[in-house]
């Protein structure tokens, strides 16, 4: 049985997301064409790839995540130091890390554009806060004069994971039509950033496809759990905005899935883990792996086609 799979965004609880596309596996199974946000879009990325879930979890497991956390030594001077990269670099980190750590898994599989994928395999959600909409790539990229086809799978998740204050923002230079006064440096780009600022749970996007003749179900992977609800310690500006866009990715999307997609959601708890700590065990990860796994079967031995079409009649089409 084929199905197409959402991933939501969860920073560093992605890894429960893995243990979610083992069990769908096991139960006989296969992901068709996936979408995803932030974390989501990293395994979205990978099982278009052809990776499976438990090899997710062995790249996870292994990836160096602190590395990801990469900046400037003059940059890290307390107090002084992040302020100045806000400013300058408008977030705490870079992200080229995290871009071409995804660059060498795909790679390794011989994948690299969305080109070298079968046409709307894959799908990535991300925002262009220069324009204040949201994007869905491969596609909405031919809006900056790039070929969809020879964009960067790596790049495009790059974007998708870019969590505004905490990771450089994107630039895409723009194309700048001026006879006379020059514009200013900071106004020739447009600013891309992590695709949950819109939407951090894309369940929508196949819901255009319903014309098909045949209808492929839709099974979104949604992380819950205490860590949507707990305090939030705000000692400064920083972790004011950390809290404020931490709020929102847990929050966004709720209603939306509450009132018509529960029969479609395999919510996953995610054991109170926040989205940046990065500093997180091998036990803890494993744990998370394990969550995911065991909702994602509990979900599945439930499931059958025809329940999923009499609800996906009775819920999305009318």
């Amino acid at each position: 049985m084929i199905i197409n799979g959402v991933f939501e965004g969860g920073g560093v609880k992605g890894i429960a997301l893995a243990g979610g596309v083992s069990a769908a596996m096991e139960q006989g199974l296969v992901f068709n064409e996936v979408a995803g946000t932030s974390s989501g879009s990293i395994v979205a990325a990978f099982l278009a790839a052809g990776y499976t879930g438990e090899e997710m979890k062995e790249l996870i497991l292994r990836a160096p995540f602190k590395s990801f956390m990469q900046r400037s030594p003059i940059f890290n001077t307390k107090i002084i130091g992040p302020a100045a990269r806000l400013l300058i670099k408008k977030g705490l980190y870079a992200g080229e890390a995290l871009e071409y750590w995804v660059e060498q898994q795909l790679a390794a599989k011989g994948i690299r554009t969305f080109g070298d994928l079968k046409p709307n395999q894959l799908r990535v959600i991300a925002s262009d806060i220069t324009q204040g909409k949201l994007l869905i790539l491969p596609d909405d990229i031919a809006q900056y004069g790039i070929d969809p086809l020879k964009f960067s799978i790596a790049k495009a998740v790059r974007m998708s994971t870019s969590i505004p204050y905490f990771f450089d923002p994107v630039r895409i230079r723009r194309k700048i039509k001026s006879f006379g006064k020059a514009t200013p440096f900071t106004e020739q780009f447009y600013y891309i950033v992590d695709g949950g600022l819109l939407s951090n749970y894309p369940l929508w996007v196949f819901d255009k496809d319903t014309d098909r003749d045949e209808i492929i179900p839709v099974i979104g992977f949604q992380l819950v759990g205490k860590s949507d609800t707990h305090t939030r310690k705000i000692k400064g500006p920083i972790t004011m905005l950390e809290a404020l866009f931490g709020t929102m990715l847990s929050a966004h999307d709720e209603r939306y899935i509450e009132q018509k997609n529960r029969f479609r959601t395999v919510k996953i708890p995610t054991l109170g883990v926040g989205n940046t700590q990065f500093n997180l065990s091998k036990e803890k990860s494993m744990l998370l792996y394990e969550s995911g796994f065991k909702a994602s079967n509990e979900y599945f031995d439930k499931w059958s086609a025809e329940i999923y079409e009499e609800n996906y009649t009775k819920y999305v089409l009318d």
